[in-house]
Formats: structure tokens, C-alpha cells, sequence
């Protein structure tokens, strides 16, 4: 990975940050169709649950409003409306939104919206209060400012509602992937690095790697905390996991279909999950 500074500005005026951004969205969105077929199989399948460890954080959702951030092609969202809730699902990319309707249209999902936006501009094109805000799965390494994240996280919360994360550990990101695979901890990555990390390559876990520019922020713990407290959020609940959901780790899958490190289960944080509420 090859960090870049966030704080170049081009001969336009344009911050390196924001062609950041739009490099990822023209990125993911090379890979909105393979997400579409992929969950589009997935869904069919009776079978096909939400993450079981964001299961049991979140509880009975029926009635309840949720946003969920960074929704992808909308996968999880259908499986929270299936489960009863009112979701309404945001992500950068046109062609994620676009996918995200068809999947709900082919399931006959009719409790369920999709907006295409920048999460950190979300408050200058939607409005409302939800009973839970939330995100999962790799998501908020896409976001290079947390302390903006958690304004809009807290601008769309009702007072008695709750913010959700399931993410990567922050932790876990220093290693290096394949000696993770072997069982060896071997650190490669900046844990302190404040720049996105470049990569010429996209995808992977539900679709094949495809060649686009994209950059992605390793956040600190501290980083996530912090970005709560700036939307004057408190944690209420912290939980940490020594497995995680496909494509985030791991090298062997166990009965819940999570992956894990055998030579490392019990040892390392692969996912943290949190909540975080208005007090």
C-alpha cells in the first residue's frame, strides 16, 4: 500500500480528499453488477442471514427505522427489511443504489428506500430521525474523516435511539495477510498513518479483483471514539471477535460460516463491535 497526502490541492482548488472519494466511487462501482449477481443468489436462499454476531447486537428490529450507512448493492439492508425493520439504505455509488432497488424489487422488498450519497454530505440531502444508525463489514476505512461521520451519525439519530458499528478492528490491520494466513504476526502496515492507502486493484470477495484506483484509511481506535464524541455520542457497548464475516480475514470457516485464523483463534481481534447513543 502507498500512502498518499490528503492535503494536496490541484490547480483547480480541487482537495486530493475529495478526488480520493471519487475514485472510489467510479471504483466500487466497476463492481456493482458482480454484487448484484452474487447477492442476488444469496437471497434466494432461505438460509441467507444477516452476520450472526450483528444479529444478536441489534435484537428484534421489527418497526423499527434503521439507516444503514454504506449499504453496498443493499444485501444487508433487504435482510433487515425481511426481518421487519423500515430501512433506508445510503452509498457513494450510483450504481450500487441502482443494483440495491433491483435486488428489491426481485424479492418483493417494499419496507425499504436507497439514496445515492456521500455519507460525510448526507445532512445536505436527506433529513430524518431513525431509531438505529448503522454500518458493517469493512465500511468506514472508505470515510477519511470520522469526526464529520460521527456529526451526521448523530444529525440522523432519534434521542432514544442507538448507533451500530460492526468493522474491522482496527488493530488487526497492521499485520501482514499472508503471514496472518501462516499464524505469524508480522506488522506491515502504519498503525498512526493518517493518508489513504493506494491500491491500483478492487474487489475480491464477491466479485473477481478488477483494475481501479481506490484509497482506503486505516482508522485508529482512538479515530472511532473520537469521531463519535465529536457528534457528542457516547459508547454504550463495546464487543470484540477473533472471527469475522468473508472477505475480511481469516483462512477457515466455521459453523456460522465466519472465518477465523486456527493458529490465532482466541488471540487477535479480527472485528469490534460497538454501539453508541445520545446522553
Amino acid at each position: 500500500m502507498n500512502a498518499v497526502n490528503n492535503k494536496e490541492v490541484n490547480k483547480n482548488g480541487t482537495g486530493r480528499e475529495e478526488q480520493q472519494i471519487e475514485a472510489n466511487k467510479t471504483a466500487w462501482g466497476t463492481l456493482s453488477k458482480d454484487h448484484y449477481n452474487h447477492f442476488k443468489i444469496k437471497l434466494a436462499d432461505k438460509d441467507f442471514k444477516l452476520n450472526p454476531m450483528v444479529e444478536e447486537a441489534l435484537g428484534d428490529v421489527r418497526g423499527k427505522k434503521i439507516l444503514h450507512l454504506q449499504c453496498n448493492t443493499g444485501a444487508d439492508s433487504i435482510l433487515l427489511a425481511r426481518k421487519g425493520a423500515i430501512v433506508t439504505g445510503v452509498d457513494l455509488v450510483p450504481e450500487n443504489m441502482h443494483y440495491a432497488r433491483e435486488l428489491a424489487k426481485d424479492f418483493d422488498i417494499e419496507n425499504i428506500e436507497f439514496i445515492t450519497s456521500d455519507i460525510l454530505k448526507l445532512t445536505e440531502v436527506h433529513w430524518g430521525e431513525y431509531d438505529i444508525v448503522m454500518t458493517t463489514d469493512g465500511a468506514i476505512g472508505w470515510l477519511p474523516d470520522l469526526n464529520r461521520w460521527g456529526r451526521v451519525i448523530a444529525n440522523f439519530l432519534k434521542e432514544d435511539g442507538f448507533f451500530y458499528l460492526h468493522d474491522s478492528h482496527p488493530f488487526m490491520g497492521i499485520f501482514d495477510e499472508e503471514g496472518l494466513a501462516r499464524g505469524e504476526l508480522v506488522p506491515k502496515y502504519p498503525y498512526f498513518q493518517i493518508s489513504g492507502d493506494y491500491e491500483a486493484t478492487i474487489g475480491g470477495y464477491a466479485s473477481e479483483e478488477k483494475k481501479a484506483e481506490n484509497y482506503f484509511w486505516g482508522h485508529q481506535l482512538s479515530t472511532i471514539v473520537n469521531g463519535l464524541l465529536s457528534g457528542e455520542l457516547y459508547i454504550t457497548y463495546i464487543k470484540e471477535y477473533d472471527r469475522c464475516v468473508p472477505g475480511m480475514g481469516g483462512s477457515k470457516t466455521d459453523q456460522n460460516g465466519l472465518r477465523y485464523y486456527p493458529e490465532l483463534e482466541g488471540k487477535l481481534p479480527l472485528v469490534l463491535s460497538l454501539k453508541a447513543e445520545k446522553k
